[in-house]
């Protein structure tokens, strides 16, 4: 579902960020609507995500019923299988419930030798 493009700068370590504050879904539990600001930072290798992927990508979990850890850990492993980026930081900064906002982080590296 993540399309990717040839990195046209691959002799050179640069970042990628996306940002959206309109990423939903739904809680696990509840059903209820979930709502959450995802952002992605993450210096590519051989490939670049293209960036209308990536919204429909996002887009496609709002019928999904989901945990805030196992979501924001999904699009780490889905983001790393398309484009196998050198590192990866994922946050999901969700919006209050119960009284309680959760923030949510995973890094992945590759180790270079």
């Amino acid at each position: 579902m993540l399309v990717c493009v040839d990195n046209p700068e691959r002799e050179r370590d640069y970042t990628i960020e996306f940002e959206t504050s309109e990423f939903t879904a739904l809680y696990a539990v509840t059903g209820q609507p979930i709502f959450a600001a995802i952002s992605i930072s993450y210096v590519p290798g051989k490939v670049c995500v293209e960036q209308m992927s990536l919204k429909r990508y996002l887009g496609s979990f709002r019928d999904e019923k989901v945990y805030y850890e196992g979501v924001v850990n999904k699009i780490v492993d889905d983001f790393v299988a398309a484009c196998d980026p050198l590192s990866l930081d994922v946050t999901g900064d969700f919006t209050v419930r119960g009284g309680i906002v959760t923030c949510v982080s995973v890094t992945y590296e590759v180790c270079r030798v």
